[in-house]
């Protein structure tokens, strides 16, 4: 049976029934992207674009979705879900007269035609085909499947947009993929990489990754705070890929430039070509993803974009300063699913590993710099290595342009304001330990459950210091203080003050911490 508009019909009223019980959300991550294709011998069979989106709609929905069609047709009996073709076109062009979603149709397989700088005819449906009704609103699927939508072709001629001259022309949306990945800086290189116990785990695992001839952990999750490597590990990555098999199709950029492209898309009406684009790659690296926390679109269609290259067996490669878990702002099932593969954190640097970092950067400045001076840079700059770095290149600019040589003298000079921010830093570990010793509690009581005013009174005051001393966050300082919440650490800090203002022995305990961690 082919399929008609009473079919559609039917679909349409059971997809609003399946949206009414499952929610918004369930509705637009598994139900929506579903489109009918035939009913023959009592037999529905519904179209999904990937293999995961179709053994989760059998799993959890299959059952509703018969009983429900068997209500609106008593023909029905059971229901038939499989996977859309994912060949792309040749060549995908927009039509500027019918480019919403809703009236997406197939675009010709072929040969690849030679890009034209009007829009091509939309060609007619081929029989058989699911055609949605007029004004339903429903995108025809919302991955947005290539044999299934037509896009904007790729070309730099087309990139621009239309002319004035030529109204009717369709303006290009999405950048060729060389000009929309980022550029890679050609000093960060495994062959640069410093490798140290901090970062041993997450260098490993980039190295894999990129000498791998098949995906081996998808998607690799890197994590770690500001200026510990992450961004090295990925332009080493992607240089390593390229030099490996130079015919992959490498796609780097920041989750900000993704957004931004997926905002362009929206405002254009070519998520056609959106997807078309993200979702044709080899290896899709994503640059501090944690940027679209909050952002519930653009994490929507990350998600998307996502579930359809892991299903494709594409790899994928995250950056963030933060775990999956830890990421606030993020969808659950985002978080579930960058957890996926394998998760390597990079932690904070160490003397030693500081030392060797400082070692190969003078190496690589061909500058001479007397080994007490970088023991001192090591010791006094902890916070992250970009910093350190930065310390190095003042000085050596320093010597070549006044011509003065290295010592420790003049590195003291030279980095007064830097090492004067270093001495103030704090980290909420050191105020732990030294607010426990100062009313003798263990540290672990700064994690535990405890609410005897022993424990309690000291655990408000470490609170009440680590928002005063750190630039930690509300929920980061409660994360610390045994995942508590960012309420209870309010909580403390006004708890604290209050006490200050009424008791001085109480005030000059806490100001006596203060000194003593500033110190």
């Amino acid at each position: 049976m082919s399929v008609g508009v009473s079919l559609d019909q039917q679909w349409a009223r059971i997809r609003g029934r399946l949206k009414e019980e499952v929610g918004e959300i369930a509705y637009r991550s598994w139900l929506q992207p579903l489109s009918v294709a035939s009913l023959v011998g009592g037999e529905v069979r519904i179209v999904v674009p990937t293999r995961f989106m179709r053994d989760w709609v059998l799993t959890h929905y299959a059952d509703r979705i018969r009983a429900l069609w068997s209500g609106e047709n008593p023909e029905v009996q059971s229901i038939d879900v499989i996977v859309a073709s994912t060949n792309p076109p040749a060549a995908l062009v927009a039509d500027n007269d019918d480019i919403d979603d809703d009236r997406a149709s197939p675009a010709p397989r072929g040969p690849s035609p030679h890009p034209a700088s009007r829009p091509a005819p939309r060609p007619a449906p081929p029989s058989g085909a699911s055609a949605r009704p007029s004004g339903s609103g429903e995108p025809a699927s919302y991955y947005g499947n290539a044999s299934q939508a037509a896009s904007t072709v790729y070309t730099s001629a087309s990139y621009g947009g239309a002319s004035d001259e030529s109204p009717n022309a369709v303006p290009a949306i999405l950048e060729d993929r060389s000009d929309l990945s980022a550029a890679l800086d050609p000093r960060f290189t495994f062959e640069n990489f410093v490798v140290g116990k901090p970062n041993e785990l997450a260098h490993a695992a980039a190295r894999r990754v990129a000498d791998a001839t098949t995906v081996t952990f998808n998607p690799l999750f890197l994590y770690g705070g500001v200026g510990l490597g992450k961004t090295h590990l990925m332009h080493a990555l992607a240089w390593q890929i390229r030099k490996n098999d130079p015919n992959r199709k490498v796609l780097y950029l920041s989750a900000e430039k993704f957004m931004y492209q997926f905002i362009r898309a929206l405002r254009f009406k070519d998520t056609m070509a959106f997807k078309q684009q993200f979702r044709s790659v080899d290896v899709l690296m994503i640059d501090d993803v944690q940027f679209i926390s909050g952002k519930d679109s653009t994490q929507e269609e990350f998600f998307h974009t996502f579930n359809a290259l892991v299903d494709q067996n594409r790899q994928v490669i995250i950056s963030a300063d933060k775990s999956p878990s830890d990421l606030e702002g993020m969808e659950e099932r985002l978080r579930s699913r960058l957890g996926w593969g394998l998760v390597a954190d990079i932690h904070p640097t160490t003397y030693e590993l500081r030392l060797g970092i400082l070692q190969a950067k003078a190496d690589a400045l061909q500058a001479t710099i007397p080994l007490k001076v970088l023991e001192f840079l090591a010791h006094k700059i902890t916070s992250n290595v970009r910093e350190l770095e930065g310390a190095l290149n003042r000085i050596v600019a320093h010597a070549e342009l006044v011509g003065r040589s290295i010592s420790l003298e003049t590195t003291q000079e030279v980095l007064h304001d830097l090492l004067r921010a270093n001495d103030r830093r704090v980290t909420i570990d050191e105020i732990q330990k030294r607010v426990a010793e100062h009313y003798n509690i263990r540290v672990a009581d700064m994690h535990s459950a405890r609410r005897a005013r022993a424990v309690a009174r000291p655990r408000q005051i470490a609170m009440y210091l680590a928002k005063q001393l750190t630039a930690r966050s509300l929920p980061e300082i409660g994360r610390k203080f045994g995942g508590r919440d960012h309420t209870t650490v309010m909580h403390a800090v006004k708890k604290v003050d209050e006490l200050r203002a009424t008791d001085p022995s109480f005030a000059e305990d806490v100001e006596l911490l203060r000194r003593m961690l500033e110190s």
